[in-house]
This record gives structure tokens, C-alpha cells and sequence, in this order.
């Protein structure tokens, strides 16, 4: 008989659990209102130049738009808006072969602070290059494509691979 009479404190201590939980959760949104980048309009275009002799740099241009009307901010990791630390592009060859990352890992630890985030006024845009050759294994002639991969980390969406013959 007394089993039965923890039954319901015991199920009234859970479910003031859970929403507490749900408050903690609310309140580790980031400072930008909770929303990703991507929900805000920010969006990310890549351009690199179409053709690229071995030996020289691949430099890949990163573009952050903000159509919206006031001031926007993306998480900066994993973006070419901080060097090279982690995997966030993927650049395969005609045959679908991933080329190998050879740079830095980062562990990061979350939430992330505020200097991780960068702001992008109303109507503008940012840019940030580069040189995939420093963290990417790119020896081989062909033509390849790049694909950014880290939107569900920096909440940017870039709709459209590039590609670039390397010879």
C-alpha cells in the first residue's frame, strides 16, 4: 500500500522535471532572439574561380548576406570566418571521391560564448576567403566540387556548390 502512495510523487517530481528542463532550454537560446541564421534570411555564397593551375592557391570566397531589415548574427565556427580548425566543406572529385581534410580539429565547448558570433547590419554583407590548400589534400588535376557542410553548427545555408577544374 505504501508503494502506491509514492506512485504519484514520484510521477509529480517528474513532470517538474521535464518543465524545468524546458525553462533551462529556453533560457541557453542564444542572445539573438533563438533563432538560427538561416531562420533570420542570413545566407552564404561561395564563388571560386573556375579554372586553377596546380601549385597555385585555391582560394574559396565565403559571402554572408542580410536582406533583412535590422541586424543579423551567425555563429562564426566552422565558417572561413575563423582559421581553418575544423571540416565544414566538402570538396569531391567527378568521380564522388571526398577529398581528405588534413587541418586542424577544434573541440568547442557550448553554449557558445558571445565573441563567437559575428553581426552583419541590415541590407549588408561579409566576406571572408580561403585557401583551401592549407587544410584540404588537393594534388590531383580534375575538376571538383565544393559543398559547405556546417549549417546545422553556424545556422548560414549555402544553397549552391561551386565547382573548379584544377590542372
Amino acid at each position: 500500500m505504501k508503494k502506491i502512495f509514492y506512485l504519484p510523487i514520484a510521477l509529480l517530481l517528474i513532470v517538474a522535471a521535464s518543465c524545468g528542463m524546458q525553462n533551462q532550454q529556453a533560457a541557453d537560446a542564444p542572445a539573438n532572439g533563438g533563432q538560427t541564421a538561416a531562420a533570420k534570411g542570413l545566407y552564404a555564397v561561395l564563388a571560386i574561380n573556375p579554372s586553377i593551375r596546380m601549385g597555385d592557391a585555391v582560394q574559396l570566397k565565403f559571402t554572408v548576406y542580410n536582406p533583412a531589415d535590422s541586424a543579423q548574427h551567425f555563429l562564426k565556427w566552422q565558417t572561413p570566418f575563423e582559421p581553418l580548425l575544423s571540416k565544414y566543406l566538402d570538396i569531391k572529385n567527378e568521380q564522388g571521391e571526398e577529398l581528405q581534410y588534413k587541418g586542424a580539429m577544434a573541440k568547442r565547448m557550448m553554449p557558445p560564448p558571445a565573441d563567437a558570433y559575428i553581426s552583419i547590419p541590415a541590407k549588408d554583407s561579409l566576406v571572408a576567403n580561403v585557401d583551401l590548400m592549407k587544410g584540404y589534400a588537393l594534388s590531383k588535376p580534375g575538376k571538383y566540387t565544393i559543398t559547405y557542410t556546417s549549417e546545422s553548427i553556424s545556422g548560414l545555408k549555402a544553397a549552391q556548390s561551386v565547382s573548379f577544374v584544377y590542372r
